[in-house]
């Protein structure tokens, strides 16, 4: 594909996300911009994932990692494929995905229009409930030691949130960045494996003068965690453990001190508290009556936040432990 307009690499990562891959593909078919590419990073899945798409698309490239890599890890085959083949802007999209027709066409307008804006984030509507918005850049709250998303859960009256912003971090379901700036402060870190790799990303290369902005016409509908469920341990396992290597990666030592001391300690001791009652709580309906699925469940989480939490102080990266995904 040849064009004076500047080339984007699109990068799918796959996790036995056959169905959602391929309905992305498909929205990808519409897109109007004349000079994008797609790839397909598939993260060691164990489905037929890779046979499909090598008989539905076999136009489309696709890296087999073997194994799977987490999020950062998967992306970063598919950034470094795109630095040595020379493309300008390189987009993270999620699979669970599908994008407006001119998506590209409004990042590109975006980026003419901030100069300074290196990485860029999508206004992600929600799939499901398709004029609510999901993400549209988010902020760092000292306050409480996380990261805020801005108007999440809002419906979209298509003028008030059409402003580009200069924000700490763009969702990693849309991210687009130009090439300089994994040239200038490297790729993903893998460390994280799941959760916070985007917000440690967009940070430090706010910290370099690359800065991140929000492109509200940039457009796109997302499944929200089709992997991942809000109450799934594994979930509050990554949450902790990544959470406190940001921490480490980008507070100053006085900063870690304050944040320790009034947040994740006390965080920790509740979590703890919470894991020990629930723990015996159960114990006990187990010796007189039927044990509770739903207080089980709520116990596990507890405990893998905790076990995260542990493992990050241990420098236990990765994946998480197999009694997590079962």
């Amino acid at each position: 594909m040849t064009s004076n307009k500047p080339s984007i690499l699109i990068i799918l990562l796959n996790w036995n996300g056959k169905k959602d891959t391929l309905e992305c593909l498909e929205s990808l078919k519409k897109v109007t911009y004349p000079n994008f590419k797609t790839i397909i990073v598939d993260n060691g899945s164990q489905d037929d994932s890779v046979t499909t798409f090598k008989t539905l698309f076999p136009q489309i490239p696709i890296f087999e990692t073997k194994q799977n890599l987490g999020f950062a890890g998967g992306n970063n085959v598919g950034i470094s494929w795109g630095l040595n083949k020379g493309y300008e802007w390189i987009l993270l999209l999620n699979n669970d995905t599908t994008v407006a027709p001119d998506f590209l066409d409004a990042f590109m307008e975006a980026a003419q229009n901030k100069k300074e804006a290196k990485i860029l984030g999508a206004k992600i509507y929600l799939y499901h409930d398709p004029s609510r918005i999901d993400h549209l850049g988010g902020m760092w709250n000292e306050k409480k030691a996380e990261f805020e998303s801005l108007h999440t859960n809002t419906i979209d009256d298509h003028s008030s949130f059409e402003t580009m912003k200069h924000v700490d971090y763009v969702c990693g379901a849309a991210l687009l960045m130009h090439r300089s700036v994994p040239e200038k402060i490297g790729l993903l870190e893998e460390n994280f494996f799941l959760f916070w790799e985007e917000t440690d990303f967009c940070c430090r290369a706010n910290q370099n003068k690359l800065e991140v902005w929000t492109a509200p016409k940039a457009k796109i509908w997302h499944k929200v965690s089709s992997s991942f469920t809000g109450g799934k341990p594994q979930m509050h396992y990554f949450w902790w453990r990544s959470r406190l290597l940001w921490i480490e990666r980008n507070c100053t030592p006085s900063l870690r001190k304050k944040i320790y001391k009034e947040h994740i300690i006390p965080e920790l001791t509740k979590l703890l508290r919470h894991y020990c009652i629930s723990k015996l709580r159960n114990t006990l309906k187990n010796i007189f009556q039927k044990q509770d699925s739903s207080s089980l469940q709520k116990q596990l989480r507890y405990k893998a936040g905790l076990i995260g939490a542990l493992h990050y102080y241990k420098k236990q990266f990765g994946n998480c432990p197999e009694w997590l995904k079962k």
